[in-house]
């Protein structure tokens, strides 16, 4: 798959979805209640040579990061599934400005970070305006979950005629068969390709 087309990297973003310290850093509020898994773990190393390979060629690096709303005292606004989902967020979690909302290390800083309160990085964010003042129609994109914000983006990047890459190994959800049927189901409106793929069509070496 993927493999008619070709990629002008100066009208292309990568895109990485939530992988922040929150999600993925040991101290991080998924760490500390013992949410985490290996292949979520693996994911900024894998994207890291996709992102240098981009900008290598003027191609730019936008982070889209889940954010809590902080309120009064800090506490924040949760949705009632998430609530009910991740009982243990608290204030601080997800906070814009915090260590836990930061873009993890290995693949900070970003160019452009775009702040989003549900799965979508295009709901109500900044990312469509981004986009469009920089000329980019193609998103190659990586992250957490594949079932949930990946996915929630690449159809809303489908549905504005966004062309897209959507990085199978660097994505990644809590349960690989979860991870797997996600990626079958979204292949009719993107496509699916490896980061080595991407690296070689960009015309670097991976």
């Amino acid at each position: 798959m993927g493999h008619r087309i070709s990629i002008d990297p100066r009208r292309a973003a990568l895109l990485t979805i939530d992988l922040q310290n929150d999600f993925l850093h040991p101290e991080g509020a998924y760490g500390r209640a013992g949410q985490s898994a290996p292949a979520i773990g693996a994911l900024p190393e894998r994207i890291a040579p996709v992102r240098d390979a981009l900008r290598a060629k003027g191609g730019i690096y936008i982070s889209a990061q889940f954010t809590l709303v902080p309120g009064p005292g800090g506490v924040p606004l949760i949705a009632p599934h998430l609530r009910e989902l991740r009982p243990f967020l608290t204030t601080g979690d997800f906070a814009p400005g915090s260590f836990g909302h930061s873009l993890v290390a290995t693949l900070a800083p970003a160019d452009y970070t775009v702040e989003k309160v549900a799965y979508s990085a295009f709901y109500q964010t900044r990312l469509e305006y981004i986009l469009r003042a920089l000329g980019i129609d193609m998103l190659i994109v990586g992250g957490i979950v594949t079932n949930g914000g990946v996915a929630s983006t690449m159809r809303d990047a489908h549905l504005r005629n966004i062309e897209t890459i959507l990085l199978s190994d660097g994505c990644a959800a809590f349960k690989q068969e979860t991870h797997e049927a996600t990626l079958v189901s979204l292949d009719s409106v993107t496509n699916v390709m490896t980061c080595a793929e991407t690296i070689a069509l960009l015309g670097g070496s991976a």
